[in-house]
């Protein structure tokens, strides 16, 4: 090894104390935030109630402990055998965490491996069977036992990973050195908790190899920008196509590549496209909330898409909280009895029943919601970045530690991937938006009842929605689950389809028929319950996006008309696509309306 190596590395780990130092001295650390305080009381009062009803069941304790010194001894005598064995314990098949062949055939590394999997099995099973604990206490223990789980990994550190240990014998050090450089970047671009990049920052720009399907700016508020996609064909379907992208993340999910665009691939089929482009909000925006979104935001942009089009009824289309805010302005208009100005709309992987928010259920409750609350109030909004890491850390082996064992330990430069660059460019949430989300949506599910949540004076009742509607979710997904958005679904009264993609939340939706990759499920006949409905439902290979635009031209009884010019007298042409809101990155340092 380089005989320089440890003074190289000693010289990188003083430069990153003196850095960590320096930021919890100007507040910088996130260890005395009113959400962390939160968390830490909530845990140690779950904790402090599963050991209450432990202590009056020590039969089922003494079973797993009697199990686990079994299995641990199992373990130790197949580690121990010469020739073909058995793991008593194997890894999950969708963890990859012990791929390398030394975790197999190296006796030390199969024993820490199978230890540390028999701990994690048996933790599970402990909280698991202690019963008469609160479910909601029981899945918050569970969730973060995972978590801690998870983060002591022996993949995790040098010494217990033998790819690792390998790696910084023959790069002589140089792989940790590397790390730390990038760790310290990391550090000075992340907020109140570390986020850890997973592609190269450099290797894509807005507008020129990404998020560049041609068209313009026509429209611009405080609020969003509007953009018409140029056509792509001599004639087009009169209907017009309105997309309205999660405000939680920038649209260009739904325009990455030429070969992963749903903007370019809809253009393609002789659709007239708008996008809207979220702002990406700042201090001055911190009164901002989900009605703004509705009134200044989604029925705006159809005002403008309806005049610049000349049509009286468009295709919409919300994807995520995007669906969610489309399906509110509909009820909204509805409630208003507006004229009704939409043909049909379509919602990916939308919640509106929030009774099922998935593993995000864990910090639904009042006082870690009013901890975000208190933390948010100081700022003016919830930063993007605390958020895309909180998301992550759902799936944290995958979307977190890899990356950490990746960039960190190997010292490796992550790849360059359209996706994961897009889940970087973080943006924030407005306080007042980010409390009605939390507080009435997800803990007090307020869109479920009609006199329940109001925009503009009047309530929001779903089932007033009589346009016809088509929800495309995904089987895999952890941030919407598709049994919530099927049931959802079932408060519109207009005629539905429901349609389930495999994979997930992303790869599930951005899922181009070039491809051939990821299959569907449909079922004509309606089912009162969502197992019911799969139970029955037909497969389909490929991509879904076919399916949907026959549906989409199914409404489309009119002929084509020919190419539309870009914007009209009233809402000319701005500026090139894709405009200024999506290329503010965070951290925002001023507000820039202009």
């Amino acid at each position: 090894m380089n005989p320089n190596f440890f003074t190289d590395y000693f010289a990188k780990l003083q430069e990153m104390n003196q850095a960590w130092w320096k930021e919890f001295d100007s507040g910088k650390a996130a260890i005395n935030t009113p959400f962390n305080k939160a968390m830490s009381e909530l845990n140690l009062e779950d904790t402090t109630a599963w050991l209450e009803k432990a202590s009056a069941q020590p039969a089922v304790i003494a079973k797993i402990q009697m199990d686990w010194f079994e299995s641990q001894m199992k373990i130790l005598q197949s580690v121990t055998k010469t020739g073909e064995n058995q793991d008593v314990v194997m890894p999950e098949h969708d963890d990859k965490r012990f791929i390398d062949p030394a975790w197999q055939n190296e006796a030390f590394y199969n024993y820490i491996k199978q230890s540390y999997l028999l701990f994690s099995n048996k933790m599970k099973e402990t909280i698991d069977s202690i019963e008469g604990l609160d479910e909601k206490a029981k899945e918050r223990l569970s969730f973060f036992s995972r978590q801690a789980i998870n983060a002591l990994s022996p993949t995790n550190f040098i010494t217990t990973n033998p790819e690792l240990a390998k790696l910084t014998v023959e790069s002589n050090g140089q792989n940790l050195i590397k790390g730390m450089e990038l760790l310290h970047e990391d550090m000075q671009s992340s907020a109140d908790v570390l986020k850890i990049r997973m592609t190269n920052g450099d290797a894509f720009q807005v507008g020129d190899n990404i998020a560049n399907t041609p068209g313009e700016v026509i429209f611009k508020n405080d609020l969003f920008e509007l953009i018409q996609y140029k056509p792509l064909t001599e004639k087009v379907n009169a209907t017009p196509v309105l997309i309205v992208p999660p405000f939680i993340n920038k649209y260009y999910i739904l325009d990455l590549r030429e070969k992963n665009s749903m903007a370019r691939w809809l253009v393609e089929q002789g659709h007239t496209v708008f996008m809207i482009s979220w702002r990406n909000p700042d201090a001055t925006m911190q009164d901002v909330d989900f009605d703004t979104y509705v009134l200044d935001g989604a029925l705006k942009a159809m005002d403008v898409v309806e005049s610049v089009s000349d049509e009286k009824q468009i295709h919409t289309v919300g994807y995520c909280i995007g669906g969610t805010l489309l399906a509110t302005a509909l009820a909204y208009s509805a409630a208003k009895r507006m004229r009704n100005r939409v043909k049909s709309a379509t919602f990916f992987t939308t919640i509106l029943d929030f009774s099922q928010p998935g593993e995000i259920g864990v910090y639904i409750n009042d006082p870690i919601i009013s901890a975000i609350e208190a933390q948010n109030e100081l700022k003016g909004y919830m930063d993007g970045r605390s958020l895309s890491v909180t998301f992550s850390l759902l799936r944290e082996n995958s979307l977190y530690w890899n990356y950490y064992v990746n960039n960190y330990l190997k010292g490796n430069s992550p790849i360059d991937f359209d996706l994961l660059f897009w889940n970087g460019d973080s943006t924030n949430v407005a306080k007042a938006c980010h409390s009605t989300l939390l507080r009435q949506f997800y803990l007090e599910n307020k869109l479920m009842d009609p006199k329940g949540y109001k925009v503009g004076g009047v309530y929001i009742d779903l089932s007033k929605i009589k346009v016809p509607s088509y929800f495309i979710s995904t089987q895999e997904d952890h941030i919407a689950l598709w049994q919530g958005t099927y049931r959802g679904a079932q408060v519109l009264n207009g005629n539905s389809v429901f349609v389930l993609g495999e994979s997930g939340h992303i790869a599930g939706i951005i899922n181009h028929p070039d491809k051939k990759k990821y299959g569907f499920y449909t079922n004509d006949k309606a089912a009162a319950d969502p197992e019911s409905w799969l139970a029955g439902a037909a497969r389909h290979d490929g991509s879904w996006w076919p399916h949907w635009n026959n549906w989409l031209n199914g409404f489309n009884t009119e002929e084509k008309v020919p190419a539309r010019e870009i914007g009209n007298e009233s809402y000319s042409a701005i500026g090139a696509a894709p405009g200024d809101y999506v290329k503010q990155t965070l951290p925002i340092e001023f507000s820039n309306k202009s």
